[in-house]
This record gives C-alpha cells, structure tokens and sequence, in this order.
C-alpha cells in the first residue's frame, strides 16, 4: 500500500457524506478515484469515502472490472453480465455471439447484473456457435454500449441487502458488436473465472476501509483499528498477484478470514458505540460477508489440492 492511502486512512475526516442513489453516488466516486490509478487503491479509497455498504461494494466492483480490463474508460458505470436463468457455468451461457461480416451479432438474456439499471458499458458473456475439441462451449466476452441498439434492461427488486446497489435483467437482441470489442482470448478463463477472485480482493477490501471510516468516526478499539489496516495492507498485496494460481487462492482465504473476524467484531462494535442509522443498516448489509461462500470454500479446497497441501475441513454457515 502506498504511504499517501495509508495516511489518508487516518487523516482523512471521519464522517462521510450521505448518499441514497446510484446517480448521487457515482460522480462522487468518479472525482475520488481520479485521486488514484490503481484500482486496488481506488476500491480502498470509495470505501472509506461510503456511507454504507452499497457504495463500498460499488466502489469495489467498479475497482475489480478495471483490474481485469484496464481499457474501461473512467466515466463508464461497467458491469459484468455472465448469470443467466440456470447459472453462471459455460455449460449454462446460452447467449450467442455469431461472427458476421462486419463483425458480430449478440443475443441473449442476463440476470443479476450488478449496477445494471444504471450501467453504461456491459462486459457480456456468450458463446461462439462451435464448439471446441473436447465438446465445450467456446466462451468470449463483448464490451457493449448500454444504449446500443438492441439492449434492454429491466430493474430487478432491491435485494434483502444493499438495497440500494440495483441489479438488473438484460435482454440482447441481434446487438451488433464490433470485432474490436470482443476480447480476445477465453471468456470463462480469462475473464468470468478469476473475476470472482478479483472481486473477492476489491470488494472486501473496500467494505473493511468503510468499517474502518466507522471505526474511526465512533472511536473502536485501537487494537481493531490496527488489524483493519494490516488486513487491507494484505488485501493490496493480494491485488497484485495472479488470480488464476492456486498460492494466491490460499493467501486469500486467510485475508478473507481474517475480514470475516473484523466484521464479526463489527457487530459489538457498533452497538457499544450507538449510531441507529448505522448500526442498522450495518445489520442489514453484513450478509454480504456470506454470499458465494461454498464457491470459495470449493476454490480453497482446489488450491489446496493442487498445492498438495492437507484438505481444509467444510465451511461453516455464515
């Protein structure tokens, strides 16, 4: 981490501004990140500057997409669009990219796009109409202008948690694609696959930099403050390894442990030191902790197999 985001995390004024909406938030975090040029010490910053959780997890998604395409333009609202009605494996992407003379033609169906009502450039994931020598759908990921000709979104309910961070359905009907908006390479390996580690890395690392903005603001305890900041130091490094190696798999999940046991924490933390609004919505939000956690308890078990290293036992609950 660099000494500047360092000391802004223990200079920086405590209290942050009040946002309700995307459109309020985004603007604000478009001047802050233009503080910063890594995406890491971006996803760090937006999550101090949030008010709650919605807009620290926006703030790390966005800090993710960037990680993984650096050509996003700033003043893009991107969004990754892979899950569909039966889920989020090659085998279950049913939309088509079908090459044609002046390019590409992309139809299909999305759920689950995070910041989708309000998105501006789609990374869409589709299937090339053959498929590869072993049988399997050949995947690849289209950049694709929310306005384009052909795209629909439609909002889906807020979710029980960060009600505020919209998700939506895509509809894609005959959408024209430029070949030079296709990204080259395998979309599942290259992009959908380490995604998830990468977002792991900026979105838990942005919530922790919002606790520790509360942290500070309601005076916790020093010794939770130090292992908040050693924690984010970790999660930096992370940012700058390969996501697709199993050593980095394992070094996360004991990152990610040890934000889980800060946010545990977190709990008697906010109720010891009273802010109802908080405290609340902290309540509300924390199960974020908890989503995809058989996926990651099935990533560690990978990593640890291929590192030749002892089985870790079943995930708990969360």
């Amino acid at each position: 981490m660099t000494p500047a985001l360092l000391d802004r995390l223990f200079a920086a004024p405590a209290d942050a501004e009040a946002v309700e909406h995307v459109r309020q938030w985004w603007p604000l975090h478009r001047a802050l990140a233009g503080d910063w040029q890594a995406p890491i010490d971006r996803s760090i910053a937006g999550g101090f500057a949030a008010d709650r959780v919605a807009w620290a997890f926006g703030a790390g998604y966005q800090g993710a997409l960037r990680a993984l395409d650096p050509s996003l333009p700033d003043a893009a609202i991107a969004c990754l669009c892979v899950t569909e009605a039966n889920g989020n494996a090659p085998r279950n992407i049913a939309s088509t990219l079908v090459p044609r003379e002046d390019g590409f033609a992309l139809s299909g169906r999305k759920k689950w796009s995070t910041l989708g009502p309000e998105g501006t450039l789609l990374l869409v994931a589709a299937r090339l109409p053959d498929a590869d020598a072993q049988g399997r759908p050949r995947i690849r990921v289209a950049r694709v202008n929310a306005a384009a000709r052909g795209v629909r979104i439609e909002s889906m309910p807020p979710t029980r948690f960060v009600p505020e961070l919209p998700h939506a359905e895509v509809h894609l009907d005959d959408v024209a694609v430029a070949a030079s908006d296709v990204l080259e390479g395998d979309g599942y390996l290259r992009v959908v696959k380490p995604f998830r580690s990468i977002e792991d890395i900026h979105v838990n690392a942005a919530v922790l930099a919002y606790l520790l903005r509360e942290a500070r603001r309601l005076r916790w305890p020093a010794a939770w403050l130090a292992e908040a900041v050693q924690t984010l130091v970790s999660f930096h490094a992370l940012a700058g390894l390969d996501p697709a190696r199993a050593a980095t798999h394992v070094a996360l999940e004991g990152v990610l442990a040890a934000a889980r046991r800060l946010a545990q924490a977190a709990d008697a933390h906010f109720a010891a030191r009273a802010d109802s609004a908080a405290a609340a919505r902290w309540q509300r939000d924390r199960s974020l902790f908890g989503v995809a956690s058989a996926a990651r308890a099935r990533r560690f078990a990978s990593a640890c197999a291929a590192l030749g290293l002892p089985e870790p036992p079943a995930a708990a609950a969360p």
